[in-house]
């Protein structure tokens, strides 16, 4: 387990309107940066097996809670929160480096935003890195209408926009028992995508499955959501058709060399037609559930690194 006192101590950096709380490893004005971009409900913390073994390599290791997470701004409008916003700021997290492109690392929702943030700005992207959630293809119907039509209106990102405040509140109150119970190791692949069973994992009082990190860690996760809330992280989701828009006028390939790392236990449905939007991709699947870098670090840290080795190599 990681003692989160060996984690970096932050800085404050004003980019796109916001300061965004970053932490850094390697040696800054390096030739490779890379930018790592956390999930939901998480933080950068998330990264902290991944950052040294990247500054090691050469790396600079550039990981913000992004905005609406930890000490972070919140903005108050939902729409400071769609994809042009998000991709912004690390937009602007790179000028403040003097970086022209940079490698970038999404998991989770952060993979969403590095998959919008290559095809909105391609020209500061080098290499792409998706753990979890592949390319969002964007169909015909807005992604929100479609999850309604095809998931229910229980789903729960669904439940997050047509419910605004229901689930805030809950997870609000149950913070440390919503969080212990999400991050659980080898979630398995079998179980239908949760609805309601989302705000239900606030509230159930015996979790299932075997840790994920240990009390120490977890508490940085819980300590972050008890002084932010959970309604900025949210709205996040309540861009999603908005995003779909947004989206619209762009070219849809993604050219960069990319890598697509999965996890075989995951409840996120993999990418169909990936090739045909990522052609440049290798995929690569681990034994372990949804909370990849965490739950496999070696393992995940041996993949990307290799495969940057390739990468830069060519």
């Amino acid at each position: 387990m990681f003692n989160p006192n060996d984690f970096p101590k932050p800085t404050r950096i004003p980019v796109n309107g916001v300061e965004l709380e970053v932490f850094e490893a390697g040696q800054r004005g390096a030739e490779k940066p890379i930018v790592l971009c956390h999930g939901w409900p998480e933080h950068a913390f998330s990264w902290r097996y991944q950052m040294s073994a990247l500054a090691a390599a050469g790396y600079h290791v550039i990981v913000p809670n992004q905005r609406g997470y930890g000490n972070s701004s919140r903005p108050g409008e939902v729409t400071d929160y769609d994809i042009e916003h998000l991709s912004g700021d690390l937009i602007a997290l790179l000028d403040h480096y003097g970086y022209e492109d940079a490698a970038f690392v999404g998991h989770d929702w952060g993979a969403f935003v590095v998959w919008g943030l290559t095809l909105l700005h391609p020209n500061r992207v080098n290499k792409v890195v998706a753990l979890s959630l592949p390319y969002p293809e964007r169909g015909e119907q807005p992604w929100l209408e479609f999850m309604e039509a095809t998931l229910g209106d229980d789903f729960y990102f669904v439940h997050f926009n047509r419910r605004p405040g229901v689930a805030d509140a809950v997870l609000e109150e149950h913070t440390f028992q919503f969080l212990r119970n999400m991050y659980r190791k080898n979630e398995p692949a079998s179980e239908p995508q949760p609805g309601m069973a989302m705000i239900n994992l606030a509230r159930a009082g015996t979790p299932l499955g075997e840790p994920l990190m240990s009390d120490s860690e977890l508490a940085v996760f819980v300590s972050s959501f008890e002084s932010t809330g959970f309604t900025a992280s949210i709205n996040w989701y309540r861009n999603l058709d908005r995003n779909w828009r947004l989206l619209a006028d762009v070219d849809p390939i993604i050219r960069q060399p990319a890598l697509m790392i999965y996890g075989d236990r995951d409840l996120v449905a993999r990418g169909e037609n990936l090739a045909e939007f990522v052609p440049n991709v290798e995929v690569v699947s681990l034994d372990c559930g949804h909370w990849i870098q965490q739950e496999k670090p070696e393992e995940t840290n041996q993949v990307i690194l290799k495969w940057l080795e390739q990468q830069d190599a060519t």
